[in-house]
C-alpha cells in the first residue's frame, strides 16, 4: 500500500503546542512588566502627607505608658481632626490635649499644618504647629457636631503665631515606625518655664500609632520643660479607654455637686 499523503498530526500538534507556549510566555512577561510597574510606582509626596494628616487626627491616649511608668508620664489624651484645607492643599488640622480624668480642659490647643515638604528639601513631610488666635472659641472642637465649629475659613484666619515645624521622612525598613523626624538642631524660640528655644520630635507608627517628644531648654542647654526619659506615645483610643473617660466624666460631676475638688494636678518638669 502506498504512503498516505497530507500533514503529519504530530507534528501539527508540536506547532500548536509551540504556539500556545510562545502565548503564554508573552503574556506573562507584559503581566510582570505591568505588576513591577506598578509596584514599584513612586509613593507622591503628597501621599505621604495624606498618611501622616490621617494617621495625626482622631482620638489617642497615653494610659498604657503611663501604666508602665507612673513616675515620669501622666495619662494625656490627645484629639484630632481636619478644621480646614488651605489653596496650595496643606491640610489644616486642630489638635488638644487634656488629662485624661478632664478631656473638657484641655491644656494645650494648637493648629497643625500637614503638607508636602518642598522640592528643595530632603524630607518627605513638612508638620508646623501654630498658636490659634482665640483658642477658648475652639475648646473641644472636635467633641462638637460640624455646624457648631468655627467654619473653615474662621480657622485660616484664627491661625497665630508659628511654633514649631518638624521635618518628616520615611522610615528605613525594619524599623517599627513608618515617619520620623525632629525640628531643627537650634529648635525654636520658646520662654516658657525659662526656656530659651523648645525642640519636637515626631514618629508616625503602624496602628496610627504617635510619638510626641516636646521639649524647652535654657540657653545653657539645659532641659527645663518636657519628659525626659523619651517621647510621650499616644495609642488610638480603645472600647475599655473610652469608657473610663465617660466614668471620669460622672465621677467629676458627682464630686463638684457633693464637695470642692481637693487638691490639683501639676505636670512636672
Amino acid at each position: 500500500m502506498g504512503t498516505e499523503s497530507g500533514s503529519d498530526p504530530e507534528s501539527s500538534s508540536n506547532g500548536w503546542s509551540r504556539a500556545r507556549g510562545l502565548v503564554v510566555k508573552t503574556l506573562v512577561l507584559i503581566g510582570g512588566a505591568l505588576l513591577i510597574k506598578r509596584l514599584t510606582k513612586s509613593t507622591t509626596r503628597r501621599d505621604h502627607a495624606r498618611v501622616v494628616s490621617r494617621s495625626l487626627t482622631g482620638e489617642k491616649f497615653t494610659r498604657e505608658q503611663a501604666s508602665r511608668d507612673p513616675d515620669n508620664y501622666f495619662n494625656i489624651r490627645m484629639l484630632s481632626c481636619s478644621a480646614a484645607e488651605m489653596v496650595d492643599g496643606s491640610e489644616v488640622l486642630y489638635l488638644e490635649q487634656a488629662f485624661w480624668r478632664t478631656p473638657q480642659k484641655p491644656f494645650r490647643q494648637r493648629l497643625y499644618m500637614v503638607k508636602p515638604c518642598p522640592k528643595e528639601l530632603k524630607c518627605d513631610v513638612e508638620v508646623s504647629s501654630y498658636a490659634i488666635r482665640d483658642a477658648e472659641e475652639y475648646k473641644n472642637f472636635c467633641d462638637r457636631p460640624k455646624d457648631q465649629r468655627p467654619l473653615p475659613e474662621e480657622v485660616i484666619g484664627d491661625i497665630g503665631e508659628h511654633l514649631t515645624t518638624i521635618h518628616l521622612n520615611c522610615c528605613d525598613r525594619g524599623k517599627r515606625c513608618l515617619y520620623e523626624g525632629s525640628t531643627s538642631p537650634g529648635g525654636f524660640p520658646n520662654s516658657w518655664n525659662g526656656a530659651s528655644y523648645c525642640t519636637s520630635d515626631l514618629a508616625v507608627l503602624k496602628n496610627n500609632e504617635i510619638h510626641l517628644w516636646d521639649r524647652g531648654f535654657d540657653e545653657n542647654r539645659n532641659q527645663v520643660w518636657g519628659p525626659k526619659e523619651g517621647p510621650y506615645e499616644f495609642k488610638p483610643a480603645t472600647s475599655s479607654s473610652i469608657n473610663e473617660n465617660l466614668s471620669a466624666l460622672n465621677i467629676l460631676y458627682q464630686s463638684s455637686i457633693d464637695k470642692p475638688i481637693q487638691g490639683s494636678l501639676i505636670l512636672q518638669d
